[in-house]
């Protein structure tokens, strides 16, 4: 793990950006490209969908602009960020990764760091979701919106947990959790030391981010974020015509306004070079749709023929502004008051920050940016030639106490409830509850029994459906009883919980093949990138905890699809969960010879390694770090990634931390100068 020190903090953000370059140079790459919409040049045309949306979106244009707003702002950070890039520039190198392309490192540009944060957070707060409600509602009716909402139950999000030191054996307080993202291989964190003149801090790191943005020990204060699940972007139906001029697009005074228009040309390796049409009106980037309607990738029309696109409205491209100045702050931060101010210039992704201090301050607050606009915006796309949907300003962030002393985030409906719209189904936070009300005093040594708990909340609804389940075959009713005394734990080894898993899968099958839901089955001609929200088995199987408990679905018999699932894995030979619940990190260049090691803990698990029910036991996405910060001596506090502080296959620093990820162990914070070995030569 890289320990960094330097004379000051824009000497440290060289250095921190040389050390990322030189660890992780491929990874740093794979990222400028996909920020840029360049990908397919060397990757091929899977790349293509992502970089048109890309360019459609405008990513690298609103990272200049709002580069260009923070060097007017705060010249300091801006400086600091192009201290950064110099080391990010410095450190590059070839690896086999891009010999194997045949690609050369490219030069990182001031504003690289902003749209690199863009491009893993455009998506983040979820706005295709708005085109799934549409479709439910529009085949199913308004009900359906509730009924597949991912309150019931969800696929991502993060634990966090602040434990005050009142319920500490040491008085002084403990900040763990881990972020749930898609796994990746290098990973999305990189474990940190920042020390200068100035502050010396530890911490988790975005590659390509200089700072600690998310999750970060000062020594005399910590803090911790996860995802608030605040809704803030927005989808506009427009109205488009091209004129002899260009484009326009149809206003709310009902007044035909032009649209920025231009044309890029997207490299595609093997391929032909593509022309992508870039259009922005007054809302904002059109991501779907154009003047040709259908042929552009927008399913819908108006009653006058009238083709309709979609644009995109968000707060960095509305407002310029990024919110990179509450990075250097938060390192400068000694009191919980420090990291507070730092995060009322948040902007994206809006979180639900933790914090604590060695004095005793506490924190529990909402950070980001959140338009304040019309209830319509938030749930479904809104036309934009119809008033009313304008943005009038922004939400004040919501504050929240500690319960008992403690305070449990896991994405569900907490402080930011009045900011969004869907939330994570409640179980992962009612279960670290339940598991920190056992005792009254903790350590933070306890913490990782938490972070690793396998207890499955969720599966009640499907199991109630078995119990109730007559006229089963010898086979079927046995497996039921197996189910019906089941610990509900998904663990690796856990016979049981492949058995359960199996069941679940097979009776999502069969509920995606209902005619009731035939008319979502094929999803509307919108851009490749923003189908994953439209899939209907997906959305089923997430979405199966409300779909068992509904009063009525539709007419579909549930029994009868449940016992049908139920005979079918009665049939089956028994196998372990970790058989088929295997890590499936995302690799740039995928590598067969990697080994797909086994997981315990499901989606509504506390140990969140989400598959997707129905479809794949594999897990994409789980804990892509956990961390425990431990506020009396910052050296027991413990930390790990799925894989390693290294990039490149080649180190024994790789994957040498996978073996403790699997086994929820943690690797120790080691801040003692003395008892660290200099590897580098500089």
């Amino acid at each position: 793990m890289p320990h960094l020190r330097a004379g000051s903090a824009r000497a440290l953000a060289r250095l921190q950006g040389r050390v990322t370059a030189r660890d992780r140079a491929w990874q740093l790459e794979i990222e400028r490209h996909r920020a840029q919409g360049t990908s397919g040049s060397f990757l091929g045309p899977e790349s293509l969908p992502w970089d048109r949306f890309v360019r459609r979106v405008r990513l690298d244009d609103t990272a200049r602009r709002c580069f260009t707003t923070l060097e007017e702002r705060d010249p300091e950070t801006a400086d600091w960020v192009r201290a950064y890039v110099d080391g990010v520039n410095a450190g590059l190198r070839v690896t086999p990764e891009f010999e194997r392309v045949g690609l050369a490192p490219g030069r990182w540009e001031p504003w690289t760091p902003l749209a690199v944060w863009l491009s893993t957070h455009i998506l983040f707060a979820g706005f295709p979701a708005k085109l799934w409600r549409e479709e439910a509602a529009r085949h199913l009716g308004e009900d359906a919106v509730g009924l597949f909402a991912a309150d019931g139950p969800g696929t991502s999000g993060s634990n966090g947990w602040l434990v005050s030191g009142e319920r500490t054996v040491t008085g002084q307080a403990v900040i763990a959790g881990d972020p749930h993202r898609f796994i990746e291989d290098p990973g999305v964190y990189q474990q940190i030391r920042l020390a200068c003149d100035e502050f010396d801090v530890v911490g988790l790191a975005v590659p390509g981010i200089p700072g600690i943005a998310h999750f970060g020990h000062t020594g005399t204060v910590a803090w911790a974020i996860t995802n608030a699940m605040a809704d803030y972007q927005d989808l506009y139906r427009e109205r488009l015509r091209r004129t002899g001029a260009g484009v326009e697009a149809l206003g709310p005074d009902g007044s035909w306004r032009r649209v920025a228009r231009h044309t890029e040309l997207v490299r595609v390796a093997g391929e032909e070079t593509v022309e992508v049409e870039v259009l922005e009106t007054e809302r904002g980037p059109v991501v779907a749709g154009g003047p040709e309607g259908l042929d552009d990738g927008n399913p819908d029309g108006t009653d006058d023929g009238t083709p309709l696109a979609l644009a995109l409205r968000y707060p960095p491209r509305v407002t310029g502004d990024l919110g990179f100045s509450a990075l250097l702050p938060l390192l400068r931060a000694r009191r919980v008051a420090d990291v507070d101010r730092a995060f009322d210039v948040w902007v994206e992704p809006v979180n639900v920050v933790q914090a604590a201090d060695t004095e005793g301050g506490l924190l529990h607050r909402v950070a980001g940016r959140v338009p304040e606009r019309a209830r319509a915006n938030r749930t479904r796309l809104v036309p934009a030639w119809e008033p009313g949907h304008e943005w009038t300003g922004w939400h004040e962030m919501p504050r929240a106490g500690l319960t008992d002393g403690v305070a449990v985030m896991a994405n569900q409906r907490g402080p930011a409830a009045g900011l969004g719209v869907e939330f994570a189904p409640p179980h992962r936070a009612d279960r670290i509850r339940a598991l920190l009300d056992e005792r009254r005093k903790w350590a933070s040594s306890d913490m990782s029994a938490i972070h690793t708990d396998t207890h499955l909340a969720s599966a009640a609804p499907l199991l109630d459906h078995l119990a109730a389940l007559d006229g089963l075959t010898a086979g079927a009713a046995d497996l039921r009883d197996r189910l019906l005394r089941w610990d509900r734990r998904m663990d690796a080894d856990s016979r049981d919980a492949a058995r359960f898993a199996a069941v679940r899968s097979a009776l999502v099958r069969r509920l995606a093949a209902e005619p009731a839901f035939a008319a979502l089955t094929a999803p509307p001609a919108y851009p490749e990138v923003l189908l994953p929200w439209l899939a209907l088995l997906p959305r089923i199987g997430f979405a199966l905890e409300h779909l068992l408990r509904a009063e009525e679905l539709y007419g579909i018999d549930r029994p009868g699809l449940v016992k049908e699932a139920l005979e079918e894995v009665a049939g089956q030979p028994a196998a372990r969960w970790g058989d088929t619940h295997r890590l499936a990190p995302w690799r740039a260049l995928p590598d067969p010879s990697q080994e797909a090691p086994a997981l315990s803990g499901d989606h509504d698990c506390v140990l969140c390694t989400s598959a997707v029910p129905g479809w794949t036991d594999l897990a994409a996405r789980g804990p892509a770090a956990r961390y425990v910060w431990d506020l009396a001596r910052r050296e027991d506090s413990r930390w790990i990634v799925p894989h390693g502080a290294s990039g490149h296959p080649d180190s024994p620093h790789h994957h040498d931390q996978l073996p403790l990820w699997l086994t929820g162990e943690l690797a120790p914070v080691v801040t003692d100068w003395a008892r660290l070995t200099k590897e580098s030569d500089d």
